[in-house]
């Protein structure tokens, strides 16, 4: 029987993939082999010895001790893809609404309350002060051509817009993906002298953190616009704000409010509403349990943020899984201690993610987890 503790509300039609004569799914479980977590604070938990899996119902993993949990032998799972749609919607609406200036209008337009008959009047001589231009024609930047990049760049094609694309780690599925029409530069700075509105859809990390700051904002044109549906981290608070008073920069449209932003003149923040959709919900909660699933009965890896994907089908008498350091050498000395136990390899894929590596085997004979666990660099491992 696994136990899967579940750290937030997870939507049923995931926990209810998890079969009840296998799995006991519940937000109390103390040794946990498995965990499923959408926005909880993961960073300073204690991680139980039993543990072997957590999924993230969602695409950042800020709120989980990645590096941590490689070191402990625990695989740590993302969904990507499962809201991007959700995403892309408000990233669109998050154009129109800094263009048209529409937040403010809308507040402006609470303050005619009880003028009566006086209103219509009043209307027609304050609108001018919320004109914007229109987004068609205009060229849109993006930042980051993964799932929910993509799903932008082709939106904003058929909206009218030109689009242009940047992402150094460009994946042959999302190129492919592409709307002819979107074209993808080679730097930053190309993204920052054509775009008229530039929106980021990048992972936060030390290498992304103030990719929007005062250096960043000077090569832009005057006048743009700025949307981060990513990771509020990304964006520096004490530049855009400088550049909003200074009329560099028009507005600045973010899902990740801090005090300073909130209220700032041409600042529009939303209280991280991105994938906060029943559909994503769903999507994500499903693909989290799969994930999972597959992981504690297969050993089959599907979009880890720490390992790499990788599956091996079961033949012989037991698959062994191995999680490791990615160094020279090492996988010899797993199959040497597996044969001097007496197992016979019939079949082996490894894989390797940076620092991280992944090894199954198929063996014939019995193999004591424990004599693989004593070799240096190996930080996981179960036989299935």
């Amino acid at each position: 029987m696994f136990n899967i503790l579940t750290l937030n509300k997870i939507a049923a039609c995931g926990t209810d993939l998890f079969d009840r004569e296998k799995y006991n799914v519940t937000d109390a479980a103390e040794s946990p082999d498995g965990i499923m977590v959408r926005s909880a604070n993961m960073l300073e938990e204690k991680l139980a010895p039993t543990l072997k899996a957590i999924a993230r119902a969602g695409a950042g993993v800020n709120n989980i001790p990645v590096d941590r949990c490689s070191e402990e032998g625990i695989c740590v799972f993302n969904t990507p893809g499962a809201n991007a749609n959700a995403v892309k919607e408000l990233v669109i609406a998050g154009l129109l609404l800094t263009s048209r200036k529409i937040p403010a209008a809308i507040d402006w337009a609470k303050t005619l309350k009880g003028k009566g008959d006086e209103v219509s009047k009043l209307v027609e001589k304050g609108k001018a002060a919320f004109a914007g231009p229109e987004i068609m024609g205009k060229t849109l930047g993006i930042v980051g051509l993964g799932a929910i990049g993509v799903k932008v760049a082709n939106t904003a094609l058929s909206l009218g817009m030109s689009v242009i694309g940047y992402d150094p780690f460009l994946s042959v599925s999302a190129a492919l993906n592409l709307k002819p029409g979107v074209k993808v530069v080679k730097s930053l700075d190309d993204v920052y002298a054509a775009a008229d509105y530039i929106t980021l859809h990048l992972p936060y990390n030390k290498d992304t953190k103030d990719t929007v700051k005062a250096e960043a904002l000077f090569k832009m044109k005057d006048g743009v616009r700025i949307l981060n549906f990513a990771r509020g981290e990304l964006v520096n608070t004490e530049d855009i704000l400088a550049a909003l008073s200074s009329g560099k920069c028009a507005a600045y449209i973010t899902d990740f409010p801090n005090d300073s932003l909130i209220g700032a003149e041409g600042v529009v923040a939303i209280p991280h509403l991105g994938a906060s959709t029943p559909e994503s919900e769903d999507n994500c909660a499903v693909m989290a349990a799969r994930e999972l699933i597959d992981y504690l009965e297969t050993g089959k890896i599907t979009n880890s943020v720490n390992l790499p994907d990788c599956e091996l089908a079961k033949t012989a008498d037991c698959l062994v899984c191995v999680i490791h350091k990615n160094v020279p050498a090492l996988i010899t000395q797993i199959t040497g201690v597996i044969s001097a136990g007496g197992g016979n390899i019939e079949n082996i894929a490894s894989k390797s993610k940076k620092d991280w590596a992944y090894t199954m085997l198929d063996v014939t004979g019995v193999v004591t987890p424990s004599d693989i666990e004593k070799i240096d660099g190996v930080t996981g491992v179960r036989v299935l």
